[in-house]
């Protein structure tokens, strides 16, 4: 089967790339950056270089493919954000259309289920939304929250000796690994569904208290303790750390909404299960390794 990847090489991509190709199947990347049209050729794929805003380039790169991997890039620039993201979605929903591809995996988030009150999230809602008027089979592939966020504390940890956010240290949060996406991705491009469907990939679903409890461990810092920021503080702290401000803001409201329990009440209370088999504790050695 013909099948294109976009995201380039990134946490999900090179993973996904070399599932695909392992299991015999056509692979292109695609990818903004000529420099990574080496890496995908040597992992058995091809390479297509170009915008993912670029309508003519898509609908080329996705010429004669059977099923899509379909990745926002998660750097829409410092400004209008959602607005590009958006623009991003109704580029590929187009070379969707055009190129007449069976099957999308779309990657969504957890509270992409909501239309405001979510951060970025809301963009993928917007997606989400119109990609259901497509006549292609589509699985909206709806992530948790990535492990590798966390990987942003990690001056905070060594500067303060804490780790924080603007969320409570109860809070459930549904976690994920890139490479527990990958998988799941790869399951879903290869099978023969029809209509429209939703589909959950969570690692596994922990409180702050266990989060700091397990990285704690993994470097040796038993007491590390969690802080609940302000969304002022939050903000703040953000944009001192030079964080521009319309993400800062952004990330600021999806913080607020987790902590609203809204953006992962769709995933908690609907008993869906946690699929991903990379668990916190497996991911706090790899924490450890990057501290």
């Amino acid at each position: 089967m013909k099948i294109i990847i976009s995201g380039s090489l990134g946490n999900i991509g090179k993973p996904l790339a070399k599932h695909l190709v392992n299991a015999g199947h056509d692979v292109t990347v695609i990818s903004s950056t000529e420099d990574r049209k080496t890496a995908i050729e040597n992992l058995g794929a091809k390479a297509a270089i170009g915008s993912v805003n670029d309508g003519v380039f898509l609908k080329e790169a996705f010429n004669g493919a059977e099923a899509l991997f379909a990745m926002t890039p998660p750097n829409m620039g410092g400004k209008e954000i959602i607005k590009n993201t958006v623009e991003a979605g109704n580029a590929f929903a187009k070379a969707i259309q055009e190129a007449d591809i069976k099957r999308v995996v779309m990657l969504s988030s957890i509270g992409a289920d909501l239309p405001n009150g979510n951060g970025p999230i809301a963009g993928l809602h917007q997606i989400e939304k119109i990609y259901e008027n497509l006549s292609t089979s589509v699985t909206f592939l709806r992530a948790g929250y990535f492990y590798i966020n966390f990987y942003n504390d990690i001056p905070l940890i060594k500067g303060a000796g804490i780790m924080g956010a603007n969320f409570p240290v109860s809070l459930q949060i549904p976690l994920v690994h890139p490479e527990d996406i990958a998988l799941a991705a790869a399951e879903e491009l290869q099978k023969p569904l029809e209509g429209k469907n939703i589909r959950y990939i969570i690692s596994d679903v922990k409180t702050p208290s266990e989060i700091v409890k397990a990285f704690g461990e993994a470097i040796q810092k038993p007491e590390l303790p969690w802080l609940e920021f302000t969304d002022e503080q939050y903000l703040g702290g953000m944009t001192q750390a030079g964080v521009p401000e319309e993400i800062a803001g952004l990330y600021t409201e999806m913080g607020a909404g987790l902590r609203s329990g809204k953006i992962g009440a769709d995933f908690l209370t609907n008993n869906f299960s946690v699929d991903g088999k990379i668990k916190l504790e497996d991911f706090a050695k790899e924490f450890a390794s990057r501290f």
